[in-house]
């Protein structure tokens, strides 16, 4: 199996700044997105650090017997750890914190998927687009007791409002999970500055109507932009395709 990838970050039409960050493996062994929370300064900060100790970490372990699923959660770990020590050292932001989602090929055949927060890992199949990680926030976990629909969830007032994410000493889980993928699946990674302004069904008929992976991916910061783009919207996309005999 080979992979394609490609990502793109852009600040949207009303905030000044980027509080989001990724990062995209050269030999495309994994994938980050994270979208930073807590003043602008701070944001940027707790978004650049989980990304950069995530990679980091999982570089330096690479090769260890660690199993893949291990490995991942501690990655994530040591990103809250680091941001909590940095918001020690600068008490100014304290209040900062990310979300944070990865994708690990580490064996081709089982990758897994390692999330914090309401950053999102969709997987699109034969025209189908399917929502593979579960939001930690307010309303995500109202939807599944029934307390609001979906729909309602969209204009909520509390639906930023997320109930796990990195910085913070009170995290105590993270969840990771073997992704089931085959040839011919896109991933797309993104912050929900894609997903507050696009609907599924939106993001499902941009990937229908761009297969090249740049074309989607800059196709869907435009529609989110379109719809208003009011927070900054990164896109992270992986196309899994035969290897080239």
């Amino acid at each position: 199996m080979k992979l394609n990838f490609t990502g793109f970050s852009d600040p949207g039409l009303i905030r000044a700044n980027n509080q989001d960050a990724h990062y995209i493996d050269p030999e495309g062994r994994f994938f980050i997105v994270a979208d930073g929370m807590g003043g602008h300064a701070g944001g940027e900060e707790a978004s650049r650090i989980a990304t950069r100790e995530i990679q980091e970490f999982l570089v330096s372990h690479w090769d260890t017997a660690e199993p893949t699923a291990k490995l991942l959660e501690n990655a994530l770990w040591q990103a809250n750890k680091a941001i909590l020590q940095d918001q020690q050292q600068h008490p100014e932001r304290a209040d900062m914190g990310t979300t944070i989602v990865v994708v690990i090929f580490r064996s081709p055949d089982s990758p897994w998927c390692a999330h914090v927060g309401d950053s999102r890992l969709y997987r699109f199949r034969e025209s189908q687009l399917a929502q593979v990680t579960e939001d930690h926030t307010w309303v995500a976990r109202a939807i599944k007791v029934g307390d609001i629909t979906p729909d309602e969830a969209r204009t909520h007032p509390f639906r930023h409002v997320l109930s796990r994410c990195l910085g913070r000493e009170d995290l105590h889980q993270v969840d990771v999970q073997p992704l089931d993928v085959k040839v011919g699946d896109r991933l797309l990674l993104c912050s929900d500055g894609l997903t507050e302004e696009l609907a599924n069904h939106n993001i499902a008929d941009c990937l229908r109507n761009f297969p090249i992976l740049e074309k989607a991916s800059l196709s869907l910061i435009e529609a989110a932009k379109e719809q208003g783009g009011h927070d900054n919207i990164t896109v992270v996309m992986v196309s899994l395709e035969e290897n080239a005999h």
